[in-house]
């Protein structure tokens, strides 16, 4: 091929799979190798009172919806809608598309956006739902706040927070920002009439 980018991508291909191999002999090995070591001291000294990692095996966590404080300043469990509007700066990281914005009228402003729990997870639980104590799916695990990142190796219960968006919240935005209506009335359990093409970003 003469396409630029496949020469250009050739050209990098020998180096970049050299590099990645020296990363996981050197660095990557050895780190999998020293974990797996120290789940078997904790397990000897635990017992079975250590819930396993979540990777490729199906975990249940439990939680409670609950803010927390970060450097004194007290952070509540709930964004809205309205709350998004109020910090966009037309700049990232605080820019909305512009579909957000033209469908700023249409939109509830109180609706609940993202939301924080108690909640222990681990990567890989992206796209996790949340379900409350009805069995209801209220919403999806998208992040960790940022003090959580340690919570692979000890979970801290006063500030390590999971991140989800509420699931009204993608309602709201599928039906009057993309234009989803009739997915909407589908997930909502409803026969629809609408027949609009979902719009993009």
């Amino acid at each position: 091929s003469k396409d630029p980018m496949i020469e250009l991508a050739r050209a990098f291909d020998a180096d970049a799979r050299a590099i990645r191999k020296k990363f996981e002999t050197e660095v990557d090995g050895p780190m999998k190798q020293q974990q797996e070591l120290l789940a078997r001291a904790r397990f000897a000294v635990y017992g079975d009172s250590l819930y396993p990692d979540a990777t490729f095996t199906l975990r249940l966590s439990y939680g409670a919806v609950q803010g927390y404080d970060d450097n004194g300043a007290r952070v509540g469990p709930f964004t809205t809608i309205a709350g998004a509007f109020a910090r966009h700066t037309g700049t990232d990281p605080f820019a909305l598309p512009k579909s957000w914005l033209t469908a700023k009228a249409r939109l509830a402003p109180d609706v609940q956006f993202n939301f924080v729990t108690s909640n222990d997870i681990i990567g890989g639980n992206s796209g996790s739902p949340v379900v409350n104590q009805r069995g209801e799916v209220v919403g999806l695990v998208f992040d960790g706040n940022i003090e959580s990142l340690g919570g692979e190796y000890g979970f801290d219960a006063s500030v390590n927070r999971t991140v989800a968006v509420r699931s009204a919240a993608l309602l709201e935005a599928m039906g009057k920002v993309y234009g989803a209506k009739r997915l909407v009335d589908e997930l909502k359990g409803r026969p629809s009439t609408t027949r609009t093409a979902a719009s993009g970003r």
